[in-house]
């Protein structure tokens, strides 16, 4: 029998030999515990303790492993955002583990699905709800975080498994997995490259859109949250086991840990999987509409998040859900960091997003996540969404305008070299004007939204069909070519020109102050066939292909981290300045090809496409190479005695003082005692030393 419990903390609690119950609702009149069985009979008893909209209860006797779910009392009243209906079992939005799988059915609505007007439901849906169960502490602390500096980093964005679902080197009861990822195969590669942070696609239990399931689809990528504190049994081993999922979940991260690498979770807390106010009645919605969720004057959901719903960061408990739920994944887990998915809608106040937000103040005093990465994506569809530079200072924040801008520059001869070089200067005209470091700027040429580095210089249109949507689904203006051939080719001056983009874009993105991050397979060669929005694709569109492994790019892309993490020109935290006077920011020189500095009128003439930059101090100067142009391009080396340490495509000349570097190609000069490997494309080494 419940006696009154604690209000905090929410969720269920073990302690005293019986568990604690409390969940928030500040317009309830009544929420009952419902606990079930081995048979599923379900008991029901209301939670007694009511304090500041915490109901609460406590259980003796109670341990882990009881299965449970909340009833909600109160108005049925959808003018004021007040969707109480009892007759819907409820998720613990706190809940540890979760049991039994979803299946779509009309009587998981609050409301007769189908009707135009929200009319009460009053069938039970508990018999084909997940549900909570009371979690049993895993043995052992978590793994403790890296905290690897920004400026060291090297982001590697991957799907757990797409990354693993393909390779023949994983046992094949692991691939797809967690613990897939925690296999040599997968941290050798990781090591191999260079990576010292993985940046996980969602993991957060998520449930697939019925629409899609209808298709025969699914939610791949995870961006529809309902479990905000368990790891996707999707993505395990063990899916059918909760709390062996948790230990598989947490195992990967400490072996990843274990050979150096950070692990930063794609979190999402923008919206649920609840959808508008005619979705689904599962969790939040039943528990408190009105509190969880921004409305409009009519009571229907704002959807900034093109998504259905927003959650409602005003709100003192939806804060407290993200950090509970943050706090969570760092000391049960072992994670380093989060990306906030659409991230303005967590700092949000009535309408504007506010830089000094309750979630953002909080997580720059909290105990636990004060040493946290935190990466924002800076837009969402709201009012003035777009935020890009607008984050408090501690945070990273991903860089479209770098995407772009080096798309069109190398793809499509649209911008000049003034926006070149303002994208290889960390984006200080975004980040150096809020007293932000080069490192704020996540610098990325592709992401998981969006074309594939192959797909980039493969296709000029997307292809995006076997979503279900027409094609109408997926970004139009994605700044792509196909080099002459709409997808496949063997014609070799086509696969030429697409080998040479694609080196150098990664070589742009690796030598670019900031914070590099790379799409997972990219380095491989990986296509999707054309699909630049393959969310719903669990399948071989999504998954990477070991089979056919580019391992000329491998190395080059392992050889361009190397380099990055060899010289400290390449990953600055402070910006570029005058040179050389050091005091007034890091040495750099802008140049034209003919060695002279860049004068106004050369920075936006768009006939010429060539640019060098002298960086770093005395002891350790760089000079870097970049030729857009059709055809070769003469460089004028600064005096002294030079060696090419990388060259992304082949037909590199130097004699004399001077570098002919071929058409779309990046080159990187370092003084000649430094020794390095050259990559021409054919994987050998070289000392080309320049006098």
């Amino acid at each position: 029998m419940l006696i009154p419990g604690r209000p905090y903390p929410l969720g269920a609690t073990l302690r005293d030999g019986g568990v604690n119950f409390a969940v928030a609702s500040e317009h309830a009149t009544a929420i009952e515990l419902c606990t079930f069985d081995g048979a599923g009979v379900e008991t029901r008893e209301r939670l007694p303790g009511h304090d500041d909209g915490v109901w609460h209860g406590f259980l003796p006797g109670a341990g882990p492993g009881l299965v449970y779910g909340f009833r909600a009392h109160g108005p049925w009243a959808p003018a004021r955002a007040h969707l109480f209906n009892p007759s819907k079992l409820l998720l613990d939005p706190h809940a540890r583990e979760i049991v039994g799988e979803f299946e779509w059915d009309d009587a998981h609505y609050g409301h007769v699905h189908g009707l135009d007007e929200l009319v009460l439901d009053t069938r039970d849906s508990a018999a084909i709800m997940p549900k909570a169960r009371v979690a049993a502490p895993l043995a052992g602390p978590a793994s403790a975080p890296l905290h690897t500096p920004a400026a060291d980093t090297v982001l590697y964005e991957l799907h757990v498994k797409g990354f693993t679902k393909l390779n023949p080197a994983i046992p094949e009861r692991l691939r797809g997995t967690y613990a897939g990822l925690g296999q040599p195969a997968s941290v050798g590669h990781l090591r191999r490259l260079g990576i010292t942070t993985v940046e996980l696609l969602p993991v957060q239990y998520a449930l697939s859109e019925r629409r899609l399931v209808e298709l025969g689809l699914s939610n791949y990528w995870g961006y529809n949250t309902i479990g905000w504190f368990c790891p996707d049994p999707r993505w395990s081993s063990t899916p059918f086991d909760p709390t062996a999922t948790r230990a598989e979940f947490r195992a990967m991260v400490a072996t990843l840990h274990e050979a150096g690498i950070e692990v930063v979770l794609d979190v999402v807390f923008n919206h649920s999987a609840e959808a508008g106010e005619t979705g689904p009645t599962l969790s939040l919605r039943g528990l408190d509409e009105a509190t969880y969720y921004r409305h409009g004057p009519d009571g229907r959901c704002v959807n900034w998040t093109g998504c259905g719903n927003t959650l409602n960061f005003q709100h003192p408990r939806v804060v407290q859900l993200a950090l509970d739920a943050l706090r969570y994944w760092v000391e049960e887990f072992g994670v380093d960091g989060f990306r906030f998915d659409l991230a303005p809608v967590l700092g949000r106040g009535r309408v504007d997003f506010d830089a000094g937000a309750p979630l953002w103040v909080a997580l720059a005093q909290d105990p636990v996540l004060a040493g946290t990465k935190l990466i924002a994506e800076p837009w969402d569809l709201g009012p003035h969404g777009y935020r890009l530079g607008g984050f408090p200072r501690r945070w990273l924040e991903w860089n479209d305008r770098f995407r772009d801008g080096v798309r069109r520059f190398w793809l499509r001869g649209e911008l000049d070299r003034a926006e070149l070089a303002r994208r290889l200067a960390g984006s200080s005209d975004v980040f150096a004007q809020e007293l932000r470091a080069p490192t704020a700027s996540v610098n990325f040429v592709t992401a998981h939204d969006g074309f594939t580095l192959a797909d980039l210089v493969s296709h000029a249109r997307k292809h995006n069909l076997e979503n279900g949507e027409h094609n109408r689904d997926g970004h139009d203006h994605n700044h792509s070519i196909n080099c002459g051939v709409e997808g496949p080719t063997d014609d070799p001056q086509v696969l030429a020109l697409r080998r040479d983009l694609r080196r150098a874009l990664l070589a742009t993105l690796l030598i670019a102050q900031g914070t590099p991050m790379l799409l997972a397979g990219d380095e491989l060669g990986h296509s999707q066939c054309g699909n630049n929005n393959g969310y719903c694709q669990d399948n071989e569109i999504g998954w990477i292909d070991w089979t056919r492994v580019d391992e000329s790019l491998l190395e080059f892309v392992a050889r361009l981290v190397a380099l990055r993490r060899s010289h400290p020109a390449l990953r600055q935290d402070r910006w570029l300045g005058p040179h050389p006077r050091a005091d007034h920011g890091r040495p750099v020189e802008w140049l034209r090809p003919d060695g002279a500095a860049m004068a106004v009128e050369d920075w936006h003439a768009r006939d010429d496409r060539a640019l060098m930059v002298h960086i770093g101090e005395p002891e350790d100067p760089l000079v870097l190479l970049f030729n857009a142009e059709q055809a070769s391009v003469e460089f004028a080396l600064p005096d002294g005695s030079w060696t090419i340490v990388l060259a992304s495509a082949e037909g590199h000349q130097h004699e004399d003082g001077r570098v002919v570097v071929p058409a779309h190609a990046v080159a990187v000069i370092a003084r000649s005692s430094v020794q390095e490997l050259v990559d021409g494309g054919d994987g050998r080494r070289s000392d080309d030393r320049i006098a």
